[in-house]
Order: structure tokens, then sequence, then C-alpha cells
């Protein structure tokens, strides 16, 4: 089984935390939102990985490659550093990793977290992850007939036509179909709304007789923006498996579930319920709840609540709803 990993997406709803680190690498209770999600899509197969191709912007830089390369050794398996250099939609994206469009493939868009207790059905031509939501209509959805088959793919209907969200993970028995189908939609120029999208790819192969079934997740963990960031580390963290009391913590107190790394300091303050602080942090006569806080960051006399805040940060003050990126100072 090869995985591919699209994830050269600006971020630009997570801003500022974005603006140096990309988002698949913002850590959330000590894990990448991409390292995450590669521990997801193991646990829905049976077969070794062969290979983890990660799709991203050469500007990303040396660092982040590395780092991705460290993600693909904890799997005991190989990566491949691919550079998606425009924009061009979902289908553009994973023709960028073509050389590994073979064989058995996952393909998932590194800004997805989920819950899941299948194995996938390897007997289809392809499985498409969706989840039943209240507001279909932004998101691409599925069509089923009464055997459970996909009869259709609809992306972002105006009108209600199914509550089943397609949610950026995708089996395909052989890669090698998908590849053609990403290629054809480039050499005809084929766009939806200006971009060569994956959905219209996946329609076209099930015209062709190719089957598609769907494989629904208990939770579909979002993380486009910062509220839901902190409210996927709340739901992470209540899971129960996650949750670390490590550091330095001298008169305070915790209120579980947290995520403290080691080399924290926490003094004269509460932390907790739900809260992930970083490596060598320091917290002081602070009160922070339902937050994340990355590493190398200083907070003192502060209230926090709902709040994100990125590494090598410095916040003292009052109490507010913040979102602070990396290396800013709040006073």
């Amino acid at each position: 089984m090869r995985i591919i990993v699209p994830m050269a997406g600006w971020g630009s709803r997570l801003r500022p935390h974005t603006l140096t680190v990309p988002k698949p690498m913002l850590k959330i209770a000590g894990k990448s939102i991409v390292e995450r999600l590669i521990s997801n899509i193991s646990n829905t197969i049976d077969s070794k990985i062969e290979s983890i191709s990660f799709i991203i912007r050469e500007d990303f830089g040396k660092e982040i490659e590395k780092q991705l390369l460290e993600i693909a050794e904890k799997y005991k398996t190989k990566a491949h550093i691919c550079y998606q250099d425009e924009p061009l939609g979902t289908g553009h994206a994973i023709l960028c990793a073509q050389e590994q469009l073979s064989g058995p493939v996952v393909v998932g868009f590194a800004d997805t977290m989920f819950d899941a207790d299948f194995k996938i059905a390897t007997d289809s031509d392809a499985v498409i992850w969706v989840k039943q939501i209240p507001n279909p209509e932004a998101f691409g959805v599925i069509k089923l007939d009464v055997n459970g088959t996909i009869t259709e793919f609809i992306e972002k209907p105006k009108d209600f036509i199914s509550d089943l969200a397609i949610i950026g993970i995708y089996y395909f028995k052989d890669g090698s179909n998908l590849r053609e189908e990403l290629q054809y939609l480039i050499d005809k120029d084929l766009r939806e709304k200006g971009e060569y999208q994956l959905t219209t790819a996946m329609e076209h192969m099930r015209q062709k007789g190719k089957i598609m079934r769907p494989g629904e997740v208990k939770e579909w963990l979002d993380c486009g923006n910062k509220n839901a960031t902190v409210e996927s580390n709340t739901a992470i963290l209540q899971a129960g498996k996650d949750a670390k009391l490590e550091g330095t913590i001298v008169n305070s107190t915790i209120l579980p579930p947290c995520y403290i790394e080691a080399g924290t300091l926490i003094e004269g303050s509460v932390i907790g319920p739900n809260v992930s602080i970083g490596k060598g942090s320091t917290i002081k006569n602070s009160i922070i709840s339902n937050s994340i806080i990355q590493e190398s960051t200083t907070i003192k006399n502060r209230i926090l609540d709902n709040t994100m805040i990125g590494s090598k940060a410095m916040v003292i003050g009052r109490a507010e709803d913040l979102s602070v990126g990396d290396y800013n100072q709040i006073q």
C-alpha cells in the first residue's frame, strides 16, 4: 500500500500560525496534523506501507522536508518529496506524485483527521471516506444506491442531495487507473472552477464501471481555522490516548485531560481542561483552558480560553480569546 499526502496549500484560514509553519505541521497534543493523518490511515489498512509521498511547495524548506522524512521513518517506510508549483486543484496535486500512482494507493489530504473502526474493503475499486453531517452544502458529497455503491459525486451542492460529505481520504485498488484519469483531465484541460478536481476523475472512473463504496467514519476532526483546531485538540485529549503530564509543575493545579510535554515549567497556575503545551514553554501565574500552546513560549499573568499560541511567543497581560502566531509578543 502506498500513501499519497497532498499538503501544498497555504492554510490561509489559520494565519498567523501558518505564516511560519505549514498547517499540516502544526502540532496538536504533541503530534503534527500530518502525522496523525498517517497514523489514522495505517489503522484502516492491513498491508505494509510501501512508501509515503508528501506533496508540498518547494518553499516549505529543507527543515520541513526533514521532518516529513522522520515521520516516514516512524512507520518504517520510505518517503518521497514531490513539489506542486501551482495551486491547480486536488487532481493536479495528486498527479504530482504520478510515479507512485500504481497498485493499491490511499490518498489523504493533510488537513484531515478522523476516527474510523473499519478496515478497507479491498474488493472495491475505490473506497471514499465520508461523514454524515448537517451542512453538506459546504462539501463534496456522494449519492448511494440501495446496495451501498456510489452512484454520483457532487461538489458543494446548492440544494440538498446527500448528507454524506467526502472528508478527503480515498483508497484506490489500482492507482494507475487514477493516474490515467488525472492525466486525461490535464491533457483535455477539464477544469472545475479553474482547477483540476479529483472528484471529476473519480466520476469518470465510476462511469467506466469502477465500483466505489463509502467508508463512513465515526469522527471527523477539522483544522481549517483556529476555533476548529482548538475543538479538535479537545476531542483528541478527551479520547484519552494522548493525555500526558510531564515537565516541572510548581504550586499549580492541572485539570485533566491535558498534554504537557517534558521541559515545560508550570508555576502558580491552573491549567486545563483540554490544554496542550509544547516542550520548553513557561507558564506563570496564569489560568489556561481549552487551548493549544506550541513550543518555547512564555505566558505570564494571563487568563486564556479557546486560544492558540505559536512557538517562541511571549504573552503577558490581560484575558482574551487569542490566536497568536510564532515569534509574536503581546504584553
